[in-house]
Order: C-alpha cells, then structure tokens, then sequence
C-alpha cells in the first residue's frame, strides 16, 4: 500500500492574487477556483498531480499564526525545482528575498518568504 500527497489547503488574504504568484513563478496552473466552506473563497494552484488551495474565509480574517511555534501550524511548503539557480533569479526578480541557504544530502535548496509570509523551501535534488 502507498500513499501520495495531493494537496495542502492553506489560508491566505487574497486567494487570486497568491494563485497569480504562485503560477508565474513555479509555471503552475489555476485548476480550479470558487465558493468555499463558511463563505470563503479557493483557489486551487498547480501541476498534474498536486496543488496548493488558497483559502480565504468569509470572515476576512487571516491573522497569521507565529511559525514554528503552535502545534499543527505550517512551518513552510517544500517545492522541487529542476534549475535552483535559475529559480532564485525568478523569485528575487518577483521581490521576495530569499535566505537559508544550504547545500547537503541530498540537495540544494533555499527558502524565501512568499505571498502572505507563507515559507518556501525550493529544493535541487542532484
């Protein structure tokens, strides 16, 4: 028996703008958006096999929990890149920048801080 991982459903401020983003930078697609649970609204953004849901409640409200701190928190997405350098120069050219980076078994990777501070590990697997 094995297991994949489909998605994560993530609550941002503004779920078309992320999905923007999120598409320019990683080549990604809207797969699909609408009414969510509590009046809210999704936007989901990927490729084939997987995707980010952007969430925004009905409510407005997203404050953002500290990382690493409260159980059941997000702490950062893991993404694989084909081209990690290439990938830097994108995300420093979309204004975000970037930090932590390291270069051990068995990869590259950086993170930077994305649309509503959401973390990002990009990694290189050689």
């Amino acid at each position: 028996m094995s297991a994949t991982l489909e998605h994560a459903n993530i609550t941002v401020s503004d779920p078309k703008a992320s999905a923007a983003i999120l598409c320019d930078l990683f080549g990604w697609t809207v797969r699909w958006e609408g009414a969510a649970i509590d009046n809210g609204y999704s936007v989901h953004v990927g490729g084939e096999g997987s995707y980010l849901a952007l969430y925004r409640p009905g409510s407005g409200s997203t404050k953002a929990a500290p990382r690493h701190s409260p159980e059941g928190g997000l702490n950062h997405v893991g993404i694989v890149v084909d081209d990690l350098d290439a990938m830097e120069v994108r995300v420093r050219a979309a204004g975000f920048e970037t930090h932590s980076h390291a270069d051990y078994e068995p990869g590259r990777r950086f993170y930077f801080d994305g649309p509503d501070g959401v973390e990002f590990e990009l990694v290189q697997y050689d």
